[in-house]
């Protein structure tokens, strides 16, 4: 599934929710540590690209992606890089994207013919596993649908599906009562897009009437002007759970004809990586937008990689996504020539792990590195029930490749509501954070919007490893995780973390105990790749 951060009601009144001697690598904690608070709210020109911010400089948890341009990168002239985006599908027309996208050469468009042999006919700018489908099942909803088979599997899949079921039903009548009251406040306003101010000076007698102002009143408050986008955004992720993600009587697979148990079974889906026409594909185009926005141009934000082409795989429905989709993608992106392949999606059942875990180590033995999202359920990864999917261990004790970042997600201000609430955490089983609240990039019909996830964390990061490879391309993708692990920006203050609230030291949120700093690592990467 997509990660993004999921809008839930709280209440009645919802909570929306080269290297010179005199270039050092900036991780002494404790002169990071000294980094006064941002008490100021940031300047909106700074809140668009605050994830190329340096901490130290503009005293924001940004990755000095801006710093390292100025001071390492300008002059120089890199590689292209290739960067696989399993996703949603990606709007390939946007302005700030249509340069950065990857070509296949080899293939005559639109001829119906395999001209490369590659198995993928007319695989211009990438594949389309999905066909002509764009909602899902979740992946326990599949798992209940085949039956009781006796597994564990299937009672924690039928326990959690009943759960998430009712949740979902009273969510739709918290939604029915916001939006029932919002048409109350329109209809006496006689405007869809009124104002807190207008709200709070309607005079009433009416008690539904007044009921209806106090709820509105709240929610505005909460989401700010654009409360309407917000609703609407809630109510169909509302309704999409109740009608897709969680209803066992809804098949979305049928129209792709293939059978997703078997992955010989592979020749299916079409090379239109937009999808059909109305897919939503909002969340594949902001992450490539992450990555590869051309920089300096004037429009929307800017790409963390210069020198990136986004070869666009669409395997992410609006629900869970099948393991055979993404096994099969990971592998038609390597074949394709990606260094890098960002993977913004998760689940928390996974039926043949084993293909995508096979996935990971073939694109390992090709030198591949694969950045994925560690999760946005405010969960410590480190224990077994919170196992989030696909991740590169048998057990969550052991990796089965060197070649799996997995990342989690910053906030925008320092201190200790620097991990974001929603992201997931654990000192083994997430590698590094990066930004991923409030960030800003491509979304289709040449527009811009702040997105929030490890979705977001996640490209950031894809993006300083694509920037390695294209400036130190002799460097293997092991050598790259390594670089960015160690290379972070650490931090010694306590934070809190996930849905629990808990305290602990950031350096224990997450394996390497940093975040991602672009700077540092290419700093790094000059130092290693001298030596070899």
């Amino acid at each position: 599934m997509k990660l993004r951060p999921i809008y839930l009601a709280a209440s009645a009144l919802v909570v929306l929710t080269g290297c010179g001697s005199s270039k050092m690598i900036a991780t002494d904690p404790e002169k990071i540590d000294k980094v006064p608070l941002k008490i100021s709210p940031i300047k909106e020109s700074d809140l668009q690209r605050w994830s190329h911010l340096d901490l130290v400089k503009d005293t924001i948890p940004g990755m000095s992606v801006d710093k390292a341009y100025k001071e390492l990168i300008k002059g120089k002239k890199g590689a292209k890089v290739i960067v696989g985006v399993i996703d949603s599908g990606t709007d390939i027309t946007h302005e700030d994207l249509k340069s950065v996208i990857w070509t296949n050469t080899k293939e005559i468009p639109g001829n119906g013919i395999d001209d490369d042999k590659n198995g993928y006919v007319d695989d211009i700018h990438g594949w389309n596993f999905l066909g002509d489908s764009a909602n899902e099942n979740l992946e326990m909803t599949r798992i209940v649908k085949k039956g009781d088979d006796g597994s564990a599997q299937f009672k924690q899949a039928k326990a959690k599906l009943e759960k998430e079921l009712q949740e979902a039903q009273g969510n739709k009548q918290q939604v029915d009562f916001i939006f029932k009251a919002n048409k109350a406040v329109a209809d006496y306003l006689k405007k869809e897009n009124y104002t807190l101010e207008e709200v709070k000076a309607i005079q009433t007698t009416d008690p539904s009437l007044g009921q209806s102002k106090q709820v509105m009143m709240s929610v505005i408050g909460q989401t700010g002007p654009d409360f309407n986008e917000e609703l609407n955004a809630y109510k169909d992720q509302v309704y999409d759970q109740l009608n897709y993600n969680l209803n066992t009587q809804f098949d979305g697979r049928k129209v792709v004809g293939d059978n997703p148990d078997d992955l010989k079974d592979n020749k299916y889906g079409n090379g239109n990586v937009m999808g059909p026409a109305g897919s939503d594909i909002v969340h594949g185009t902001h992450v490539a937008g992450i990555i590869a926005q051309v920089r300096g141009n004037g429009k929307g934000g800017d790409g963390v990689a210069n020198n990136a082409q986004i070869l666009v795989v669409r395997a992410v429905p609006n629900g869970d996504e099948y393991d055979k989709d993404i096994a099969l993608g990971i592998r038609y992106a390597v074949d394709n020539g990606a260094k890098v392949i960002n993977g913004s999606f998760g689940k928390a059942f996974s039926p043949h792990k084993e293909w995508v875990l096979d996935a990971i180590k073939y694109a390992a033995s090709k030198d591949v590195l694969i950045v994925h999202a560690a999760g946005n359920s405010g969960l410590d990864l480190d224990l077994p029930e919170n196992e989030n999917y696909p991740n590169d261990s048998y057990d969550l004790k052991a990796e089965v490749s060197d070649n799996f970042l997995s990342i989690g997600a910053l906030n925008t201000t320092y201190g200790s509501g620097m991990v974001a609430g929603f992201s997931n955490y654990g000192s083994f089983n997430v590698d590094i954070f990066a930004p991923g609240a409030k960030i800003y990039a491509t979304v289709p019909n040449n527009k811009y919007k702040y997105e929030q996830g490890t979705s977001m964390a996640s490209p950031n990061a894809a993006g300083v490893a694509a920037l390695i490879r294209s400036y130190y391309p002799d460097l293997t993708a092991a050598q790259v995780k390594q670089i960015i692990i160690e290379s972070g920006t650490p931090i010694n203050t306590v934070v809190t973390l996930g849905e629990s609230h808990e305290k602990r030291p950031f350096t224990n949120a997450s394996k390497s105990g940093k975040f991602v700093n672009a700077y540092n690592a290419l700093l790094m990467a000059a130092k290693m790749s001298k030596k070899k």
